[in-house]
């Protein structure tokens, strides 16, 4: 049985863990699985947007312990971090539809994803000051500018639990959905991402990820050279024939 299903359709690919027995733990095969599969997808042209979830009742309950505690620890760091890097890589958005569980490790693969949506059963938790690692997959970072620092030390320092509708309140996740709503509201979400001209699209998120790692000066900065950029390419024929689609779709959602 695979450790990683891939589902592509109409420009969308869906990716579940699938090691629903040991809740979706992040062992090296299943690690190896997410970087190859993200690898894949950012090669396959066809491929816009990315799915993320997990199958089971968790979506990870992080780092494989039994796997960890069986061996010597990589130093390195060189292999850990390709997974998430694969993400990263990956030039389309990535929505996270956070199913159950996401502690420690698998809390860091989630916070990889570019938009989060979670169920109702999901419960967020940071774990690794209580099993003696520090995280190393952006989590000490991304956390305090998603809900703020005073927030991300509560989370961190105590190892509580925070269940869904907390991690809304918190702007941790964009919302919250009745668990068999999950996958059809992510479905949308990626439909309508899908309607976006899709070189600007890669372009947006390179802006806002890019910009969001430094300053704002940098960031107006950033901007301004990849809207020049950008619009080298842009001519005014593309320009008509999208303001089109907006207006029509913008009827649409009004109707």
């Amino acid at each position: 049985m695979s450790v990683l299903l891939v589902e592509r359709s109409e420009g969308i690919a869906t990716v579940t863990l699938n090691r629903p027995h040991a809740l979706n733990a992040l062992d090296t095969e299943l690690r190896g699985a997410i970087e190859r599969t993200f690898r894949e997808l950012e090669a396959d042209p066809d491929t816009r947007v990315a799915i993320l979830t997990g199958a089971g009742r968790a979506f990870s309950a992080g780092i494989d312990l039994k796997e960890l505690g069986s061996g010597p620890l990589d130093r390195s760091g060189a292999a850990e971090y390709g997974m998430i890097d694969a993400l990263h890589d990956f030039g389309g958005p990535v929505i996270g539809a956070i199913n159950g569980h996401a502690i420690t490790g698998g809390f860091e693969l989630a916070l990889a994803c570019d938009v989060l949506v979670a169920s109702e059963n999901a419960v967020f938790a940071d774990t690794h000051a209580r099993v003696g690692i520090v995280p190393g997959w952006g989590l000490s970072q991304k956390l305090p500018r998603l809900v703020g620092i005073g927030r991300a030390k509560e989370i961190s320092f105590t190892g509580n639990f925070v269940p869904a509708a907390q991690a809304e309140r918190w702007g941790l996740v964009n919302r919250v959905v009745a668990p068999e709503e999950l996958l059809p509201v992510c479905r949308q979400l990626a439909v309508d991402m899908l309607s976006c001209d899709p070189p600007s699209l890669r372009r947006y998120k390179e802006m806002i990820d890019r910009g969001y790692a430094g300053t704002l000066a940098d960031g107006l900065e950033l901007e301004q050279r990849l809207s020049r950029e950008h619009l080298e390419g842009v001519t005014p024929d593309a320009v008509a024939a999208r303001r089109q689609e907006v207006q029509s779709r913008g009827r649409r959602q009004q109707h």
